[in-house]
């Protein structure tokens, strides 16, 4: 009896640090980053690199109803350097009901992930542990206008959409004006590569050389597919000049 009585305890002392240990693992893994829907990266872009410092502008969309809400962009100034955090500001609710957050941030590295905080605890978007860089234009938008750097007073002004995939027959275009939206004209883009996430470039060249006074172009790109359409129009308010030659 006495035997058995001490094998008995030995097992369940076992069953019990196996337990606790799994529950630690577990805990871990959330506050490491896991995949949760909850908070994704919207769109990015480089709005000006000089001195291999890149100036970097972040959208991130949230879905959750959770008090105290706060989103962060933990990243990596270069390599060598502590990893930090910055705060971002909410910017506006989308038709869904989800929440568009912007921050931006100064990297040599451009390495970063997205932290959100709600009611208390952590959510993680680190793009399945391999974190984002400068090349991640896009996360979860359906399309979104690429910054191309300087080109004013170019002959052709080049525009890039980067999209999702959605289906293989789509339509894309360009809405433009030069005169501040009393007229305005549509061109087709083409597509030009698939990227190594899976998203399609695609681009078009306006000629602009005639624009009757700076700061009058105005453009959105359309993204027709699946009988659907959607919009990268800067959140509603367009893009600009400044928006478009500015890096």
């Amino acid at each position: 009896m006495k035997t058995t009585t001490k094998s008995t305890r030995i097992v369940s002392l076992v069953l019990t640090v196996v337990m606790l240990f799994s529950v630690i693992c577990v805990a871990g893994t959330v506050s490491a980053g896991a995949a949760t829907d909850k908070v994704s990266l919207y769109s990015s872009s480089v709005l000006f690199s000089k001195y291999a410092i890149g100036h970097y502008e972040v959208f991130v969309q949230t879905k959750d109803n959770g008090s105290n809400q706060k989103v962060y962009i933990h990243y990596n100034y270069e390599k060598s350097y502590a990893w930090q955090d910055v705060e971002a500001s909410y910017f506006t609710t989308l038709n869904d009901g989800s929440k568009i957050w912007k921050a931006t941030f100064h990297s040599i590295s451009g390495i970063y992930a997205i932290k959100f905080v709600s009611n208390g605890r952590e959510y993680w978007d680190n793009n399945n542990g391999r974190d984002y860089n400068g090349s991640d234009k896009i996360g979860v938008a359906p399309v979104v206008s690429e910054r191309l750097g300087y080109q004013y007073g170019a002959s052709n002004y080049q525009i890039n959409a980067v999209l999702q995939n959605y289906a293989y027959h789509k339509n894309v275009f360009v809405r433009y004006t030069t005169n501040g939206w009393n007229s305005y004209q549509d061109k087709a883009l083409n597509y030009s590569q698939t990227n190594a996430n899976g998203t399609e470039t695609w681009t078009t060249y306006l000629n602009l050389t005639n624009m009757p006074a700076h700061g009058n172009f105005q453009y959105a790109i359309c993204y027709q597919v699946n009988g659907r359409e959607y919009w990268a129009n800067n959140f509603g308010e367009n893009y600009d000049e400044y928006y478009y030659i500015h890096r």
